[in-house]
Order: C-alpha cells, then sequence, then structure tokens
C-alpha cells in the first residue's frame, strides 16, 4: 500500500492474464507439438545419419529438450488455471515450487554444430520462450510473495515468552 492508501498496480497479473500471455500460451503449446512432430518423424530419420556421437548427443539434448518443454508447458497450465479461476494463486504458488524452470544457462555441447539443423532450430525457439517465461515468473513470484499473507505470530510461544517475562520481574 502506498502512503495515500492507494493500491500499487499490479503489472505482472494484468500481464498474465492479457492477451499477450494467451499468445504465449499458444506459442508454448504450439511448439510441445511441433518437437513431438519433429521427433518423431524427421528427428528420427535425421538421427539414424548421425555419427555415433551424434546420436548419443541427439538422444541426450532430446530428452533434456522435452524436459523443458514439459516444465514451461506446466507453467503456462498453471497460468492458464489462474486467469480462468481453476485455481487460485496460493494453489499456483505451491504447485509452481514443483517446477524446474531453466536458469538461462545456455551452454552450448561439444558436437552440437552436428545435430540436425531442425533439432537446432528447436532447441534456440525453446530457449527464447523459456527466457520470456522466466521474466514473467520473476515478476509473477514477486507480485505472489507482496501479496502473501503475513504469518500469524504462534500463540504458544507468544504466551511462554510473557511467562517468562513475568516470571523474570519477580
Amino acid at each position: 500500500m502506498t502512503s495515500s492508501g492507494a493500491k500499487p498496480i499490479d503489472f505482472a497479473g494484468r500481464a498474465a492474464s492479457s492477451p499477450q500471455f494467451y499468445a504465449l500460451y499458444a506459442e508454448g503449446m504450439k511448439l510441445v507439438e511441433t518437437t513431438a512432430a519433429y521427433l518423431d518423424g524427421p528427428g528420427r530419420a535425421a538421427a539414424k545419419m548421425l555419427s555415433p556421437l551424434g546420436a548419443a548427443l541427439y538422444s541426450t539434448e532430446s530428452i533434456r529438450l522435452t524436459t523443458r518443454l514439459m516444465q514451461l508447458a506446466s507453467w503456462l497450465l498453471l497460468q492458464r488455471s489462474l486467469n480462468t479461476g481453476e485455481m487460485t494463486l496460493d494453489q499456483v504458488v505451491q504447485e509452481r515450487r514443483k517446477l524446474r524452470l531453466g536458469d538461462g544457462d545456455d551452454r552450448i555441447p561439444h558436437g552440437w554444430k552436428e545435430l540436425p539443423p531442425g533439432f537446432r532450430d528447436l532447441a534456440a525457439h525453446t530457449d527464447r520462450l523459456e527466457a520470456r517465461i522466466r521474466k514473467l515468473d520473476d515478476s509473477l513470484m514477486k507480485t505472489a510473495a507482496a501479496q502473501a499473507p503475513e504469518i500469524p505470530e504462534n500463540q504458544v510461544i507468544a504466551q511462554i515468552d510473557l511467562l517468562q517475562t513475568a516470571f523474570a520481574r519477580r
């Protein structure tokens, strides 16, 4: 609250329920579908043409990519549930803590250039989407923390402190 009693504008909350969020949601879900189709089709065929090192890297990075996309899709679904009223902010924050969004570490493993261009493009798109989601998530988590009610004082401990204070005076 400001000194005048007015509430500050919740830009993060507005962003999460804006048309831009729904565009981000659609992009994320489409990326999940596109990646799955690629990995099951052209990616599988391309992986058969790779060297043993490239094939092992492709396998590892495919698992990493699908895991990241599932985390991003879960985050998007949580936000959509909040926006539609299916979940409360507290529920979303609790579930959000179970997710692992990337830390922005853009490491490029040895042999990356050997991977098929289609796969590298999907990974780059996922990196960009993840960066945008992380930025929005940071804002939303700060907003949730600011809106969190104060934890009430433990009444038992407060009474014990009062008793100790009272008996210490004697």
